[in-house]
């Protein structure tokens, strides 16, 4: 199960958290402390805090508008904090921004490209301008075309490239630099199923190897396969332990089929579901239960009864249960 805003509890729990790059924490990774940014009278980021360790995959997720993308572009060294600190891989994007951007791969949700400039040179010249040799540049964009599953179309001009195709070399792009830290905007944006999972892999991988992923995400489906947990941000401020810990403990809709629906319906009553509360999705029944220990009990009680189950799972992934949950309420 997805361990859920680990990152953030880390930094709301730590008694040093007044300034996180101290103490125990290593300046690695990702870390950010009472961010703030506005645009006039608009507030996009008001208070962000988390940290997002190396070897992990860290999703941001919140509704439209909840400052996602500002806090995105501040972390790319893109824009400039108005309150509040930012390391990435213990480098300020604000005083150490060139430091930054080498050791920092960005992907933003769309990035243009040179039309006329086939996938190859487009990676070469890309690899030139982090001051990699030519020679060497080839060769990286050799092993990234590979990666990312583009040879048939490696001197073919960009123009010709499909959405999927573009989000792919912009994420060869994103890794040209051997980045330590990746923020990835929206990856699987236009990829069919297989590029997919592909993408899924290649993000577990990447992180294995000791990097440190962000990744921005409304597919929460994706996100729940390849994070190790989640930051929660809605009109600009992250959520708060005490909340992450409430939507956890919430109730969520589990999926429950049998051969037999009236022994299962009967079944459940029996155990002190009302029926009212029971909801039929097809083929199926859905009930509310607290955590995983009264899904297992349930479970155990429906075995025990006689009743043949095939299906018993959550109805929703971690990820959507925690945006749906905190959407209803208040992030703090």
């Amino acid at each position: 199960m997805l361990n859920l805003m680990t990152s953030v509890e880390a930094a709301h729990s730590d008694p040093a958290h007044n300034d996180p790059v101290q103490g125990d924490l290593a300046p690695t990774g990702i870390v950010v402390d009472h961010v703030g940014r506005s645009f006039g009278q608009v507030h996009a980021v008001r208070d962000a805090s988390f940290i997002a360790q190396p070897g992990t995959v860290t999703g941001l997720i919140g509704p439209n508008g909840s400052g996602k993308t500002t806090l995105m572009l501040m972390l790319a060294s893109l824009l400039k904090p108005d309150s509040g600190s930012i390391r990435i891989s213990g480098c300020d994007p604000v005083t150490e921004t060139a430091a930054v951007r080498s050791r920092l791969g960005w992907m933003p949700d769309v990035l243009g490209s040179w039309s006329s400039l086939s996938v190859r040179d487009t990676l070469i010249y890309t690899a030139q301008m982090y001051a990699i040799d030519k020679a060497a540049a080839a060769t990286r964009a050799q092993e990234l075309i590979t990666l990312v599953d583009l040879p048939e179309l490696a001197d073919s001009p960009t123009r010709v490239l499909s959405r999927g195709q573009k989000q792919r070399l912009s994420l060869a792009r994103a890794l040209v630099h051997e980045p330590d830290v990746l923020l990835l905007d929206e990856p699987a944006s236009g990829l069919d199923p297989v590029a997919r999972a592909s993408l899924r892999n290649l993000v577990r991988r990447l992180a294995s190897e000791g990097k440190t992923l962000l990744v921005s995400s409304h597919v929460l489906s994706e996100l729940d396969e390849m994070a190790d947990g989640a930051v929660y941000i809605s009109q600009g401020v992250t959520a708060s332990a005490e909340a992450l810990a409430r939507s956890r403990a919430s109730a969520r809709p589990w999926r429950i089929r049998s051969s037999d629906v009236v022994a299962l319906r009967a079944a459940l009553v029996a155990d002190g579901i009302e029926e009212a509360a029971i909801a039929t999705d097809r083929t199926e029944l859905i009930v509310a239960l607290e955590g995983e220990a009264a899904a297992s009990a349930l479970l155990a009680h429906l075995v025990a009864a006689g009743v043949a189950i095939s299906t018993f799972a959550p109805a929703v992934g971690d990820l959507e249960h925690a945006f749906i949950d905190l959407s209803s309420g208040e992030t703090k």
